[in-house]
């Protein structure tokens, strides 16, 4: 027999004695109430220890059993109670309105206390799989709120584009690693081993906070995914993992948005006595692309010969040049506007490498 705590509500005092004794003879606990609405806030008062069933009565002054039982059930914090009544009141009609309103049994007064034990025994495992079944969905809540809190905390470390595709069904193929037409870009800035010596530590600190702030949006803004960031440097394609047909100019595009957004940020440490400035490579071409890393730490990220090829230009480019691929200087489309920068002859290419530097390109303030 499973012991639990009985709330008896009854205006009758010899009733009320009588049940309480019954079910002290079984094994329970019990609350006395003389009415529903003494019911009530005895059961919403925080220092009620816990109660397990009701027994109630029909006819009570103050609040009968009728409105009663139709409190309870539509308080969201009392309606798992079960609720036996127990009534003189013994017509049919009675009977049939308080189990459609939710009663679990309607027992005569003269009760025979074997039925009673019976009938609290099934009211009380029945109360224990409500618990059960609430406690489930309350794990189920915070299970799904820790892994949206996981999901936000990733967004913040990821790029939006590779934070959604972890945590998508279809993601494992994409990480798993696969082969697509990107355009790379590299952006580092010049003159930045000179500064690092020449200012204070904190001056460093502030100046990376006010570009990483500067670029970070940018880069998010045009749809680009960042592989990675270094203190001076960024590393951003475009075309994966969402496709993206004009990616050679989404990039051209955020390079030229880059350098035009820099420009008050160089102008205003050029004031404190420092020169900042930026170069920026863009190529296009194929790469491999995929989960990076070991058990515990992985970063999504591109190989192939169009991240060297970006990279190279990158290093090559004069402070606020940005120097272009010809692959990616035919891909851009007519509104991009350029000056031929010679062949180059860049660190690991066997062959000098024709490249373009970039004037503009169309429509590039309307997308920042």
């Amino acid at each position: 027999m499973n012991s639990g705590r009985v709330l008896v509500v009854d205006d009758a005092a010899f009733n009320r004695r009588l049940l309480t004794r019954l079910l002290a003879s079984i094994g329970h606990d019990s609350l006395e109430a003389e009415h529903g609405r003494q019911a009530l806030e005895l059961l919403r008062d925080p220092a009620t220890p816990a109660v397990d069933v009701i027994l109630l009565d029909i006819v009570m002054p103050e609040m009968d059993g009728y409105e009663t039982l139709a409190a309870l059930k539509a308080d969201p914090e009392l309606q798992g109670l079960p609720v036996i009544v127990i009534s003189g009141v013994d017509e049919l009609e009675s009977v049939v309105r308080c189990i459609r309103m939710g009663a679990v049994d309607h027992l005569p007064k003269t009760v025979d206390p074997e039925i009673l034990r019976a009938r609290i025994d099934a009211s009380l495992a029945g109360k224990r799989l409500h618990d059960l079944e609430v406690e489930a969905m309350a794990e189920q809540a915070r299970l799904l709120a820790t892994i949206d809190r996981q999901r936000t905390e990733l967004a913040r470390f990821l790029s939006p584009q590779v934070a959604a595709l972890v945590s998508s069904d279809d993601g494992q193929a994409m990480l798993a690693g696969h082969r697509r037409e990107i355009t790379a870009m590299f952006c580092d800035l010049r003159n930045f081993t000179v500064f690092s010596e020449s200012a204070e530590p904190e001056e460093v600190l502030g100046f990376l906070r006010a570009y990483h702030a500067l670029m970070g949006p940018l880069i998010v803004a045009h749809e680009g995914t960042l592989e990675h960031f270094a203190g001076d440097g960024f590393m951003t394609f475009f075309n994966d993992p969402i496709v993206q047909p004009d990616h050679a100019a989404r990039a051209v595009r955020l390079a030229v948005a880059m350098r035009s957004d820099f420009a008050a940020l160089a102008q205003e440490w050029r004031l404190r006595g420092h020169t900042l400035e930026i170069g920026i490579g863009i190529a296009t071409g194929y790469a491999t692309l995929g989960r990076i890393g070991f058990e515990g730490r992985y970063d999504y990220g591109a190989v192939g010969h169009v991240i060297i090829h970006a990279a190279r230009l990158s290093s090559d480019a004069a402070a606020g040049e940005i120097l272009i691929a010809q692959r990616t200087m035919a891909a851009a489309g007519p509104t991009l506007r350029t000056t031929a920068a010679g062949e180059r002859q860049l660190k690991g290419f066997s062959r000098p490498v024709v490249t373009y530097a970039v004037e503009s390109i169309e429509d590039a303030e309307a997308i920042r």
